[in-house]
């Protein structure tokens, strides 16, 4: 089963003078995923490393990414994805900040100190099942638009654009499992 975040979270460790920051958050773009490591970096611009893995669902699939920021190859942004990939972590991101202690880690070391924080913060995160959404444009009459608000609602999705002129246009995102039988009860 495939599973989201519950909410932002975060971890902080230290280990062996080189302190390593955790920072997990739900992303659906690359773009968010981009802005989400601007703003670890600028929490943060005097660290020296920025490893950092994602998994987004996209209609072509899911695209999962890591950077190791410079440490030894699949020391650092490979183990966080591993964790991503083993759990089934679906339209996530950690990223995991290093300040440098001047003592060098080894290999091992790396894969356990970054490995480790992303998943405390993972875990400090929570999870729910993942379910996938899907935009629709839907036309409606003016008197079905209270209906369909509270729907929507139901079903936990969302309005992302409205247009009122002879009949209430919409573009909403809800669950895809639903979207069929939405479009059924309230397209005009």
């Amino acid at each position: 089963m495939m599973i989201t975040l519950k909410q932002q979270a975060s971890a902080d460790q230290t280990i062996q003078k080189s302190r390593f920051i955790a920072q997990a958050t739900t992303c659906e773009t690359e773009r968010e995923v981009a802005l989400f490591l601007r703003k670890m970096i600028s929490q943060h611009p005097t660290a020296h490393h920025l490893a950092y893995a994602y998994r987004i669902k996209t209609s072509e699939g899911v695209i999962p990414r890591f950077s190791d920021a410079g440490e030894p190859s699949g020391t650092a942004g490979k183990p966080i994805l591993q964790i991503l990939d083993g759990q089934q972590y679906i339209n996530v991101c950690v990223g995991v900040i290093r300040y440098y202690g001047g003592i060098n880690l080894g290999t091992g070391g790396l894969v356990k100190a970054y490995g480790g924080t992303a998943k405390m913060a993972l875990e400090q995160a929570g999870n729910i099942p993942f379910i996938e959404m899907q935009e629709i444009k839907i036309t409606t009459s003016y008197k079905r638009v209270d209906e369909l608000t509270r729907e929507l609602a139901k079903l936990k999705g969302a309005v992302l654009n409205k247009v009122f002129d002879d009949a209430a246009h919409f573009v909403v995102k809800l669950p895809a499992q639903s979207a069929q039988q939405f479009i059924q009860r309230f397209q005009t």
